[in-house]
């Protein structure tokens, strides 16, 4: 039985088939007003048409909002001062946009009146847990109408016959097919699943890469970048000063040009599922890199190693939706402390696909110490003799065990 009746909701619109198809499906299901709004994350999409298409629906709210530097500076930022992967590879492209536009899929339904919000993620994946979680955690109360769960429009043949009922305008290529594969883009990265990827022993193409030339191609001179970091965040490329989302798009224009951040994996889904994606993610490759080297003359040791302790745990709450959650909160405050020392600079070398630094400094936090470091003459920094007492401290133990196998074997 259906809940009480909507008054109106506040659509995550993209003005793509999907979305264009679920606002006249919420006009004509639950008999609403729609307001639809649509982020900029950097997804390279001219949004011109989406506003078009919302008016062509006598849709009255519109908001389209460019959300690029909130992106980064808020929530990529942030993510990467923790060195977060998910599995050890995934650098969380999509999963880290979702919260940003749950957030202001929230805002917007408390300044417009809505009692409810919409998405177009399907009931198999991961989108429809980030966006609903973060929601919840931002307004409880709040009406979520997943169409994916609710309609019989389970195909792209099902889905354009319900446009062309409707009068919905079809891109071309859509009624063609498109691409053989579903694409996600936004500042970060760019992300190919479903389609001809569903066969994990497939290789993509090189026509699929959108954003990154292959390693073969890419120049045969390496180029050299100078990082800037403060407290964690990269705030120059080679000595001028950038926003935090003019750095991320600058990383990706001479990543990509250099065939580095391409992966291919299998990975698990929250909903408990194994899904192979495609990512490319120029930039994000060069940051982790080059903030690891940061952090490796900056912090110390038991530092690095409990982010280290922490990184798997924090990247799978962000894939999972938690963005929004105490236990995240809590994590990104302790992170955050660990990065006020983080300052100074890192080179790095891009050649053909690999990230290599070259140097590290740090005027004010540096604790590598070239006077004890030395293999010359340390002229009495370290004393060589404590080794001795400090090995066989360490080695006390295996030393038991090893003498308690002995009077065994006797």
């Amino acid at each position: 039985m259906r809940q009480k009746k909507v008054r109106k909701v506040v659509l995550a619109y993209s003005g793509g088939l999907d979305t264009s198809v679920i606002l006249k499906w919420l006009q004509d299901e639950y008999g609403c007003e729609v307001v639809t709004f649509t982020a900029d994350i950097g997804q390279g999409e001219e949004l011109a048409p989406a506003r078009r298409k919302a008016k062509q629906f006598g849709v009255k709210q519109i908001f389209i909002e460019d959300l690029r530097e909130e992106f980064v500076r808020d929530f990529v930022f942030p993510m990467f001062r923790a060195n977060a992967q998910y599995e050890g590879e995934y650098l969380l492209g999509t999963s880290i946009a979702r919260p940003l536009i749950a957030k202001r899929l929230v805002e917007i339904a408390r300044a417009t009146g809505a009692d409810a919000i919409s998405h177009g993620a399907t009931g198999k994946g991961n989108d429809q847990v980030r966006f609903e979680l973060g929601a919840y955690a931002l307004m409880p109360d709040v009406r979520i109408i997943a169409p994916w769960r609710e309609w019989d429009l389970l195909s792209r043949e099902k889905l354009l016959a319900y446009a062309d009922t409707h009068g919905i305008p079809v891109d071309f290529k859509k009624r063609k097919g498109g691409a053989p594969y579903s694409m996600d883009a936004n500042l970060l990265h760019i992300s190919y699943e479903g389609g001809v990827l569903e066969d994990p022993d497939f290789e993509p193409e090189e026509s699929m890469w959108r954003i990154t030339v292959s390693p073969e191609k890419a120049p045969n001179r390496a180029e050299h970048l100078e990082l800037d970091y403060r407290h964690g965040d990269i705030v120059a490329v080679n000595g001028k000063k950038m926003s935090a989302a003019k750095v991320l798009e600058t990383l990706n224009r001479i990543g990509g040009k250099h065939g580095v951040g391409r992966l291919d994996m299998v990975e698990n889904r929250y909903v408990g599922m194994k899904s192979r994606g495609c990512y490319e993610t120029p930039g994000g490759t060069i940051m982790l890199r080059a903030h690891r080297a940061m952090e490796s003359i900056t912090l110390d040791r038991e530092v690095l190693a409990l982010k280290d302790d922490l990184m798997p745990r924090y990247a799978r709450l962000v894939y999972n939706g938690y963005w929004f959650s105490p236990e995240r909160r809590l994590l990104q405050s302790l992170i955050d402390e660990s990065q006020k020392p983080v300052n100074g600079s890192v080179r790095i070398k891009l050649y053909k696909g690999t990230v290599l630094v070259t140097g590290r400094r740090s005027a004010t936090d540096s604790l590598f110490d070239p006077r004890i470091a030395t293999f010359d003459d340390d002229k009495g920094a370290y004393n060589q003799a404590d080794a001795e007492g400090f090995i066989r401290l360490n080695a006390l133990r295996m030393r038991i065990e090893a003498n308690l196998h002995k009077r065994r074997r006797r």
